[in-house]
C-alpha cells in the first residue's frame, strides 16, 4: 500500500526531528512522517496525525486553526522527547487546494465550510486515514496517545488495529476569523472543542 523511501535530519526551532518519507504505490501520493526519539522503545507514543493545510501551515492563514495545531504538536512531541507526526496529503478535508480556494469564496459569501464543500459536490469531509496504519507500522508502532479533536480519528485508527490509550486535546489557534469556522467544527463536524459555545 506504502513503501518508505527515505529519512533525514530536520532541524526545527523545537529541535530535530527526522523527516521520512512515504509513497503510495497505487496513487504516487506522497506523505512523511517526522519523528522524534525512538517510537519503538515508548509503550504508547504520543503523535498526531495532521491533514496537509497550505494555507494555514505554510501561509499562516487565520481562517483555520491547522498552523497552530501543527506547531502545538511539534511543541508538545519535543517537550516529551519522543513522539511522531504523520502529514498527510490531503489538502481542503481532501478536496485538494484549487477546490479549497472555491469552498473558501462560498465561505466569503456566507456559508460555512461543510456547505460549501457540499455545494461544490463533495463531501463535508472527504480525508482517508488508512494510509497511517502501514506508516505506523512501520515503525513497530501499535499504541498511541493521539493529539487530536476528532474522534474520527480516533475510531479510523482503532479500525486499522491502532489502540488509542489516550486522546489529547489540541485546543490551540482560535482567532476573529476563524471563530466560525470552529463553531462548525464542533457542531457540524462533532470536533470535541470544549470551549465551542462561547465562539461568536
Amino acid at each position: 500500500m506504502i513503501r518508505h523511501i527515505d529519512s533525514c535530519q530536520l532541524p526545527t526551532q523545537w529541535g530535530t526531528f527526522e523527516l521520512h518519507g512515504f509513497e503510495e504505490a497505487a496513487t504516487g501520493k506522497e506523505h512523511v512522517a517526522l519523528v522524534m526519539g525512538d517510537p519503538s522503545s515508548i509503550d504508547a507514543v504520543l503523535i498526531r496525525i495532521h491533514s496537509e493545510c497550505l494555507t494555514g501551515d505554510a501561509l499562516f492563514s487565520q481562517r483555520c486553526d491547522c498552523g497552530a495545531q501543527l506547531e502545538h504538536a511539534m511543541a508538545a512531541i519535543a517537550a516529551t522527547g519522543t513522539g511522531m507526526i504523520l502529514y498527510l496529503r490531503q489538502e481542503g478535508r481532501g478536496i485538494g487546494l484549487l477546490n479549497k480556494i472555491r469552498a473558501y469564496h462560498l465561505q466569503d459569501e456566507g456559508a460555512d465550510t461543510v456547505d460549501a464543500n457540499e455545494a461544490l459536490g463533495f463531501g463535508a469531509d472527504q480525508r482517508d486515514y488508512s494510509v497511517a496504519g502501514p506508516m505506523l507500522a512501520h515503525f513497530g508502532i501499535s499504541r498511541v496517545e493521539l493529539l487530536t479533536n476528532n474522534p474520527e480519528k480516533v475510531d479510523a485508527l482503532t479500525a486499522l488495529g491502532i489502540e488509542v490509550v489516550k486522546r489529547h486535546a489540541i485546543e490551540t489557534g482560535l482567532t476573529p476569523h476563524n471563530s466560525n469556522y470552529l463553531k462548525t467544527k464542533s457542531h457540524r463536524l462533532g470536533h470535541l472543542l470544549s470551549q465551542s459555545e462561547n465562539f461568536s
